[in-house]
């Protein structure tokens, strides 16, 4: 069973939004860490376009943390960035909003030209275990795998675009509950290597994937594969503020233009 404790016991912890005052309605929501940055972009843009009618709570811990929340009648939305998975509570209705990229990042120090899928499988399964064994890289000596936690739809977006859902990231590596602790664990360990969403790039290397680099044009038009879609999920079809909410997110042109920034709009 997921526990909340895990909402508090990250870094991000709880996610301000300005309200107008008196607001009438709070939309509360948990889940991604991923989504978290583009719902808190859309909710800022919402209650300025909607002043006095809604305010949000943001909370973060993972996409399976959030879609457990919304099952038990925890928070209003569940922030997912995954597909929907045959273990997950039934009558949740996944909203989709969005795309998102993911990135295979490296310590900016080792410039790795590339990696095929057959090279990600072996290295974050721990097959290949030295830098000395991956054709151009910067790096020496062993490879530090940082990896997500269990509750991570990144983790599990991962597993199933670039592991193909055949293999999993060696047991022995660090998993992280955040993005953002990947980033920094990544930034700071030359021989490290670890998966981000596209918006937590600063500081590291993105490294192609399959010849093609991680950059919000190629994953626009298609060229980069890995790419996994944003949902808002809510327990039966949305009601109220949140349907709301959702239709503005997946209808409006303020929307869409807030995706556009980095993430990938709806076809």
């Amino acid at each position: 069973m997921l526990r909340r404790a895990c909402l508090t016991s990250l870094a991000l912890g709880l996610l301000a939004v300005p309200t107008a005052a008196q607001a009438k309605t709070t939309i509360t929501m948990s889940g991604s860490t991923s989504v978290a940055p583009l719902v808190r972009a859309l909710a800022t843009k919402y209650v300025k376009l909607n002043p006095g009618k809604v305010s949000f709570k943001l909370q973060q811990g993972g996409s399976d943390i959030g879609i457990n929340d919304v099952a038990h009648g925890r928070v209003t939305i569940g922030n997912a960035s995954r597909k929907p998975q045959p273990s997950d509570p039934g009558g949740l209705v996944f909203n989709r909003i969005a795309y998102d990229a993911v990135c295979l990042i490296t310590n900016s120090a080792n410039q790795l030209p590339g990696l095929s899928q057959a090279q990600v499988q072996s290295i974050f399964t721990g097959r290949t275990r030295s830098w000395s064994q991956v054709p151009g890289a910067r790096a020496h000596g062993a490879i530090d795998i940082f990896t997500r936690t269990a509750t991570s739809g990144t983790a599990d977006a991962f597993r199933e675009i670039f592991l193909q859902n055949q293999f999993s990231v060696a047991a022995s590596a660090p998993a992280k509950p955040s993005n953002g602790l990947v980033n920094q664990a990544v930034r700071t360990d030359r021989n490290a290597i670890g998966f981000v969403s596209l918006d937590f790039l600063t500081g590291v290397r993105a490294v192609p994937y399959q010849g093609v680099a991680c950059t919000l044009r190629n994953a626009k038009s298609g060229q980069y594969q890995g790419v996994r879609p944003f949902s808002l999920v809510t327990r039966g079809a949305a009601t109220g503020a949140a349907k709301s909410f959702i239709k503005w997110v997946q209808h409006s042109r303020a929307a869409r233009a807030i995706i556009n920034t980095h993430w990938i709009p709806l076809r």
